[in-house]
């Protein structure tokens, strides 16, 4: 589209491949809550393979110096995850071990082809983020998830709703912040050209 108009194209989300100003967003709110980004542990949890929200993210931590993990079934990592530069784990006890951000992913069913978990139930029950599982996260871990939720699907309404440990309210309001800075940077760019 950007080669057949004259004007500036954002990518809002395109499929399962990017989403950059979800992941835009989701750095202004970590680097408000924790100050420099560099070091911090992110694991980005659930269903990988059909999210454009892990992919952006995945480039944009590394680019900032955090370590990402991967954690999920393995039915939804997919395989290039390999040469991403990130840890996989398929063990929430053991992904979680001392991370200081937990992104939770909304599980995509209307993504999927087939049978990739047994039932939603069963997803929460081993990959769902609750209070049990958080507690293998640094004391201090933050939790994130860029939304819709399936409450008690990827994320259960207790941790969700804390905002002692939660940033999800603060990634919605960074939402509007991040994609209207990205319009008043386009506007400013092509009022410079005129």
């Amino acid at each position: 589209l950007s080669q057949k108009v004259g004007c500036a194209v954002v990518n809002a989300g395109d499929g399962r491949h990017e989403h950059p100003t979800q992941a835009l967003l989701d750095l202004l709110t970590l680097r408000r809550s924790f100050g420099d980004v560099g070091g911090l542990t992110v694991a980005i949890c659930g269903d990988v393979t059909h999210s454009r929200v892990a992919r952006s993210n995945i480039a944009l931590l590394q680019m900032m110096g955090a370590n990402v993990r991967l954690v999920g079934p393995t039915t939804l990592i997919p395989s290039v995850a390999q040469r991403w530069n990130v840890e996989i784990f398929h063990d929430m006890k053991e992904g979680l071990q001392g991370v200081n951000v937990v992104m939770m992913l909304r599980l995509q069913l209307e993504r999927m082809a087939g049978a990739l978990i047994p039932s939603t139930r069963e997803y929460f029950r081993f990959w769902g983020l609750d209070r049990e599982k958080l507690a293998y996260a640094n004391p201090d871990a933050k939790v994130m998830h860029p939304g819709p939720m399936n409450r008690g699907v990827e994320i259960d309404s207790d941790v969700a709703d804390d905002l002692s440990v939660s940033l999800i309210q603060d990634q919605v309001e960074m939402g509007v912040a991040a994609r209207m800075a990205v319009l008043a940077a386009l506007a400013h760019r092509r009022a410079g050209e005129e």
